[in-house]
């Protein structure tokens, strides 16, 4: 018999997350995994994992369930007379049967008889909802389950012979004893507590997985990571091209009746809102999540972190996001607090952001600039047609604009402007002629982490960048000149059009790491491509041997290369050379 906690088919070649200690070593058998049996079964009982969760809901109950065990499909004869003793004792109409095999002597009995059949590969608390007791000829899952709710469950294995009682103690001893986990991620031995976490995750991933009918605006290189990260065991949502697919989509069987196409945010077919609509269907967002990879995503590096934003996108400010809702709403606890702080503690240590970890290149120290002890402020360049930028960015629209307007309140400061690493890489429209960045900024900062760069200054300026949520994670002062998803909570100084009618939280550093990291996003494990925790994915952006980069990869960063030196030649023929025509800040720009 296959263990009760066990690995859904979420695809090929799925890890074992358990092992039945029949089949391990002797001295095994005595090991125990977990010091409070009751606790540990409550936890699988209201955490609804276990056996086939991952099924589809039966398509009816009864309060009688009669199971066959795991009883070889030529040895029926006992659940034979197991239904044909509960049809003597039960009226037929209050009788399930559950079986694994749909052919034999009991199935014919229960439909001779007007019994109910359902296969026992259906989610087994769905059908343990309507049940009274449980009756089976073995060992089984729903007599494990059962019997950690509290139901009555009787094993009856031989003919004539009185039923044994299957005990919560029962149930809890295979449980615990009788089984050994293994991390599915690294291959190491777990405790059961540490299995039901990875089992509650999946499991919540797959249920939330199944209302999404169809995936649109998928670049072709991200597909199948899309594919893993809306995996509904088995099978994914199918992704389509064009809006009118949508009336050919098979709607998934789900327990919500609200289903969605998962779209990708900056990449809405024309048309598919209509259609949506038409077929009863939402628009759900999809972007990148704020620990992502190492690698850009428009280098092609695929992402181990999205959002699927069913409310609207986080970067959008005239409308609620799925993040704004949490921040507002969501009833932080002390546990929450405090993962949240060993998670801010172990992204700072990691020197982790967005695209990797921090490989502290040529970066200018502060002891470095002419100024002094004048403030230093970190001005982090955007890509000039992100739709963060343009649709919350308010009156400031560009790279320039910004610079002029932190210069303008801060005229003894030092500025350093960091261009954003994809406009860098020559990939995305905002790069700015260094003569003309000079006329406002100190310094230009290129290469290595920004991670580095927070630590050399006091403040960051930023229209709605993430070096600013990353500088509040390192104790950062944060002005923001738009409106990005961490303005509005009472951590930054805001000057931009924040929707404070719907931000009327004060949040702690904790709460807004809680709900940007920990409840807002997926994640997923690029080693075993199965959904993880954000602190499995910080352990595997630290390993290089993962992030190699592909041959596709490398020819975009020759393109990249090739576009940016284009672009800087452009500039340099029509922008006149800094102090030539205007010097509006000081006599020496680069002082």
């Amino acid at each position: 018999m296959p263990p009760l906690l066990r690995s859904p088919p979420m695809r090929r070649g799925m890890p074992s997350l358990s092992v039945s200690r029949s089949s391990c070593h002797p001295a095994d058998r005595t090991a125990t995994l977990a010091p409070d049996d009751e606790d540990t079964a409550n936890l699988i009982v209201s955490g609804r994992i276990g056996g086939t969760f991952w099924g589809p809901p039966p398509h009816v109950t009864r309060p009688i369930v009669i199971c066959d065990g795991h009883l070889p499909a030529a040895d029926q004869k006992l659940a034979s007379r197991l239904l044909s003793w509960a049809l003597r004792h039960y009226p037929s109409e209050s009788i399930l049967l559950v079986v694994r095999h749909p052919h034999g002597s009991a199935v014919r009995i229960a439909r001779r008889h007007g019994v109910a059949v359902t296969d026992a590969q259906v989610d087994p608390h769905a059908l343990l909802d309507g049940a009274r007791e449980v009756h089976c000829t073995g060992p089984h899952d729903l007599a494990d389950l059962a019997a950690m709710r509290g139901l009555p469950v009787l094993v009856h294995r031989e003919t004539g012979a009185l039923p044994t009682v299957w005990t919560r103690s029962d149930a809890c001893l295979r449980l615990i004893r009788g089984t050994r986990y293994i991390d599915p991620y690294t291959g190491k031995p777990i405790g059961c507590r540490e299995a039901i976490a990875i089992l509650t995750l999946w499991r919540r991933t797959i249920l939330s997985n199944r209302q999404v009918a169809a995936c649109a605006g998928m670049s072709l290189w991200k597909r199948r990571r899309i594919a893993e990260f809306l995996a509904t065991a088995p099978g994914s949502p199918p992704f389509i091209r064009y809006p009118s697919a949508l009336r050919r989509i098979r709607r998934p069987r789900s327990d919500h009746d609200t289903q969605g196409v998962a779209v990708w945010a900056t990449r809405i077919p024309q048309g598919l809102e209509a259609a949506a609509r038409t077929a009863g269907l939402e628009i759900w967002r999809v972007e990148d999540g704020f620990i992502r990879s190492v690698g850009l995503g428009s280098g092609l590096q695929v992402p181990c972190s999205i959002f699927l934003d069913r409310r609207g996108i986080y970067y959008d400010p005239s409308r609620p996001s799925d993040l704004e809702h949490i921040l507002a709403t969501h009833p932080f606890d002390d546990t929450l607090r405090e993962r949240a702080r060993k998670l801010i503690d172990l992204v700072v240590a990691g020197g982790i952001s967005k695209y990797g970890v921090d490989t502290d290149g040529a970066l200018p120290e502060r002891g470095d600039t002419p100024a002094g002890r004048r403030p230093v402020i970190l001005v982090p360049g955007q890509v000039s047609d992100d739709m963060s930028v343009l649709l919350g960015g308010g009156t400031i629209t560009s790279n320039m604009d910004l610079l002029r307007a932190v210069r303008a309140r801060n005229p003894d400061a030092v500025v350093i402007y960091r261009p954003h690493p994809d406009v860098n890489a020559g990939h995305r429209a905002g790069a700015l002629n260094d003569a003309e960045v000079r006329q406002y900024a100190d310094q230009i900062s290129r290469g290595g982490s920004v991670i580095s760069l927070l630590s050399k200054v006091d403040a960051v300026h930023t229209l709605t960048s993430l070096a600013g949520f990353e500088a509040l994670l390192r104790g950062v002062q944060v002005v923001t000149y738009g409106a990005p998803f961490y303005a509005g909570w009472g951590l930054t100084t805001d000057l931009g059009p924040v929707p404070h009618t719907r931000r009327h939280r004060s949040l702690t550093l904790e709460e807004l790491v809680a709900g940007t990291l920990l409840l807002y996003p997926s994640y997923i494990d690029p080693l075993t491509r199965l959904p993880c925790e954000p602190e499995m994915l910080i352990d595997r952006i630290q390993d290089a041997r993962l992030w190699r980069p592909t041959l596709l990869m490398r020819a975009r960063e020759i393109q990249g290369q090739v576009r940016r030196r284009l672009g800087q030649m452009k500039t340099e023929r029509v922008t006149p050379v800094a102090g030539e025509k205007q010097n509006t800040k000081r006599a020496n720009p680069d002082a």
